[in-house]
C-alpha cells in the first residue's frame, strides 16, 4: 500500500476563541484570512503529492483545526486521544471514522490518561512523547501500549515551557531533532540536536525525501535548512500561530 494522504479539518467560525496558555494574545485573529491560510496550506500539500481529505467539521470547537492533537498514527495504528484541556475533548468527533475508513484500528486514550497530539514526536523507532500541560504519564503508558509490537521505543521528555513537544522541536528527514534552544528543556534528549535562529523554525512537516513544510515566519531557518540540502517550501499561518499554532498542528500525516 502507497499512499499519502494529509487528515485535516476546515477552521471554526470560532477559531478566535481558541485557548492560550504560554503566549501573550497579539492582536485579533483574522477569521477570514486563516481560511484563506489553511487552504494555502491545503494547497501546498497538494502541489507537493499528497492528497488532503478533510475530518467532519466541529465548528463549536474553536481549537478544532489543530487537528493533530486529537489523533496519533503509527502504522496500521490510530490513537485517539484525550486531551489535557477539557474544553478540546469534543474535537475528537468524527476521527475515528475518518482514519478506520483507511485502514487504521482504532485505541482510545482514557481517563485518568491525557494526550495531545502535539505532545508526540516520531521518527524511526523513536517516539518521543511530552510530559506537561497537555499530556500526563498514565497517557504515556496508554500510548506505549498502543504501539506493542511496533518495534518503537516511547520515552517521555519534559515539556514546561512551551505548549507542545512539538512546539519546541521536530525532527528533519535524517532524523536531526531542530529546536529555538530558548524553549527546549533538555536538548540533550536527542544524540543530534540542531539548533535554529526563529522560534517556528523548530517546526517542520516532512513532505518525503528531503522535502519540508515550514512557516514563513522562520525566514533565516529556512535558509539554513536548504542550505544544508533540504527542499523548503513555506506557508503563511500567522492567524494560527497567534493561537500557539504550527505547521504540524494542521494536519496528520497518513502514510502507506
Amino acid at each position: 500500500m502507497h499512499r499519502r494522504l494529509a487528515l485535516v479539518r476546515r477552521p471554526s467560525p470560532r477559531l478566535a476563541d481558541g485557548i492560550v496558555t504560554h503566549i501573550e494574545r497579539s492582536g485579533s485573529v483574522d477569521g477570514e484570512l486563516a481560511l484563506r491560510q489553511w487552504q494555502e496550506y491545503c494547497d501546498v500539500l497538494r502541489r507537493r503529492g499528497w492528497s488532503v481529505v478533510e475530518a467532519p467539521p466541529v465548528d463549536g470547537c474553536p481549537d478544532g483545526v489543530f487537528v493533530e492533537d486529537q489523533v496519533v498514527v503509527h502504522g496500521d495504528v490510530a490513537v485517539l486521544c484525550r486531551s489535557g484541556a477539557p474544553e478540546r475533548r469534543g474535537e475528537r468527533a468524527g476521527l475515528r471514522e475518518a482514519v478506520a475508513a483507511y485502514g487504521y484500528r482504532t485505541v482510545e486514550i482514557t481517563e485518568p490518561g491525557t494526550l495531545d497530539g502535539g505532545d508526540v514526536l516520531k521518527h524511526g523507532h523513536h517516539v518521543w512523547v511530552g510530559v506537561g500541560g497537555r499530556t500526563n504519564l498514565a497517557g504515556v503508558e496508554q500510548l506505549r501500549a498502543a504501539l506493542e509490537g511496533h518495534r518503537v521505543e516511547v520515552v517521555p521528555v519534559p515539556v514546561s515551557k512551551v505548549l507542545h513537544l512539538k512546539s519546541a522541536v521536530t525532527a528533519l528527514p535524517d532524523g536531526t531533532v531542530i529546536g529555538y534552544p530558548p524553549l527546549v528543556d533538555d536538548p540533550t534528549v536527542w544524540p543530534r540536536f540542531l539548533a535554529v535562529p526563529e522560534e517556528s523554525g523548530a517546526h517542520v512537516v516532512l513532505l518525503g525525501g528531503l522535502s519540508v513544510l515550514m512557516s514563513a515566519s522562520a525566514p533565516r531557518t529556512a535558509q539554513l535548512l536548504a542550505s544544508l540540502g533540504h527542499d523548503v517550501s513555506t506557508v503563511d499561518i500567522s492567524e494560527f500561530e497567534k493561537l500557539e499554532g504550527c505547521v504540524t498542528c494542521l494536519s496528520v500525516r497518513l502514510r502507506g
